[in-house]
């Protein structure tokens, strides 16, 4: 995505239909079954004269320019979107961006009557909020289905709301899975090329059996149309929320207090492991429950409950979803050995300080090399040691130590892992530096053994992470 310049996602959905072989006959019959669980939503916002419009877009892609379509441009807006209904009961769900800050939720079903809707509850990290209405009478509702069963190439219908055009059905197939927008913590979108457009937010969206495998969510355009590839939020992901709202009106997630990233090729070879997997640690918070049970930054969790760790974005979701205070079994990779550790579950923070999910790239300058005593020519950086005044200059905590980036060449292996001016190093291959001298030292080591890729703990913007980078 970050090579994707001028491509824009929007929180609402669009494509066009899929052209395949073997298309069924007609979806008429399944069509007329699913439309009376599929519900409009409109929604009436009122801002303040000095409240900022962006405000509402915080759940979003790193994209500045998401969810245009549902910016309140003017004191009052009305917005249209989509849901479906989950109960006989009247309980409804939806995007949380269709309702969010709304001051009143209309909701019209099927047969044309319409209902004031409560908010039961919201969800920003997943973009799904439950809603519910009293309309006096049982209701017909969906079937929630199993959206880890769907196949690349499955036929799909979705149902929503697009322009205000109420009971829209379009089909299409299952593009791709697992597809991470960079749009929270939880990607694992579905693609779609259904035709689903402004409006058909919150919409869901069916396998041929006629039950919910997706809530349509968002769109890949340059100019805010349909482009032809849209994403849904997996049920399978929104039953945890669903139940969480309903019991508790909020949603209680688990953590233990890390911070980590992605394993790697290089990493991974760096730390001598057998096969890259796992995710690498890459700090610990201050008296959290791993703290406590010992785990450490650069230690490679390979395994949970014993299920080897595959996708950074799973464990992250099996950890939030396992239940506060529960008993978790993790293994380690530490040191060239296997360790096991047991340790339970703490309260996340309903509202954690977020971390930057996108570093903004840095156009350099091509200049000469200057001759610099802190220029690392193995790495192709040049450093300075940690003083008041490059303290200053990149906005460094105080009785931070290490040693800073303040040029990259270009075209650098460094370059290419991700290390930028500014950068503050505190670790080479696990071993804490404080100037120069540390990391001229540790990298003739690395030299002397077959110049091995060294490890280094970068400390950005107070987020830290590990990059390998190789030795030239």
């Amino acid at each position: 995505m970050k090579n994707l310049k001028k491509i824009v996602i929007f929180f609402l959905l669009a494509a066009f239909p899929a052209k395949a072989q073997n298309v069924p006959f007609s979806f008429a019959d399944l069509a007329e079954q699913l439309l009376p669980v599929v519900v409009n939503i409109s929604t009436s916002h009122v801002m303040q004269e000095n409240e900022n419009a962006d405000a509402s877009l915080e759940i979003g892609s790193s994209n500045p320019k998401i969810n245009d379509f549902f910016k309140p441009q003017k004191p009052q807006q009305v917005s249209l979107g989509s849901g479906f209904i989950i109960d006989e009961d009247g309980f409804i769900l939806t995007n949380n961006h269709v309702i969010e800050g709304a001051k009143e939720i209309v909701v019209t079903l099927a047969d044309e009557s319409s209902f004031d809707a409560d908010v039961v509850g919201t969800d920003d990290k997943t973009d799904l909020a439950l809603i519910k209405i009293e309309a006096g009478k049982k209701l017909t509702f969906a079937k929630l289905g199993d959206s880890d069963k769907i196949r690349v190439g499955d036929w799909i219908l979705a149902i929503g709301n697009p322009f205000g055009l109420g009971g829209s059905v379009t089909a299409g197939i299952i593009s791709a899975k697992s597809r991470d927008i960079e749009a929270g913590a939880y990607d694992n979108f579905i693609q779609t090329d259904a035709s689903i457009n402004q409006g058909s937010s919150g919409g869901p969206m069916f396998n041929m059996s006629g039950e919910v495998i997706g809530i349509n969510s968002a769109i890949f355009s340059t100019n805010g149309g349909s482009m032809g590839i849209g994403f849904a939020v997996p049920i399978n992901l929104s039953k945890f929320v669903i139940s969480q709202l309903k019991e508790k009106g909020k949603v209680e997630r688990s953590q233990i207090g890390i911070k980590f990233q992605p394993n790697t090729a290089d990493i991974s070879s760096s730390l001598q492991q057998n096969k890259i997997e796992g995710v690498i640690v890459t700090s610990v918070d201050e008296n959290s429950v791993a703290q406590k049970a010992g785990i450490e930054a650069g230690d490679v969790i390979v395994k949970l409950n014993g299920k080897t760790i595959n996708n950074p974005k799973d464990f992250s979701r099996q950890i939030a979803e396992t239940k506060v205070g529960s008993q978790i079994s993790l293994e380690i990779w530490r040191n060239q050995k296997l360790k096991n550790i047991v340790l339970k579950t703490q309260l996340m923070p309903q509202n954690p300080k977020k971390a930057q999910q996108i570093q903004q790239e840095l156009f350099l300058e091509e200049n000469k090399l200057p001759v610099h005593p802190g220029y690392i020519k193995e790495l192709k950086i040049t450093l300075e040691n940690v003083s008041p005044e490059i303290m200053n200059k990149y906005n460094l905590l105080p009785n931070s130590k290490g040693v800073v980036v303040t040029k990259v060449d270009m075209g650098s292996d460094a370059e290419e892992k991700g290390v930028r001016e500014g950068d503050l190093i505190t670790e080479l291959d696990k071993k804490n530096i404080f100037d120069i001298n540390d990391v001229k030292t540790y990298v003739n080591e690395a030299k002397m053994e077959n110049n091995r890729p060294v490890l280094l703990l970068i400390n950005n913007n107070n987020i830290p992470h590990y990059a390998a980078v190789k030795i030239k």
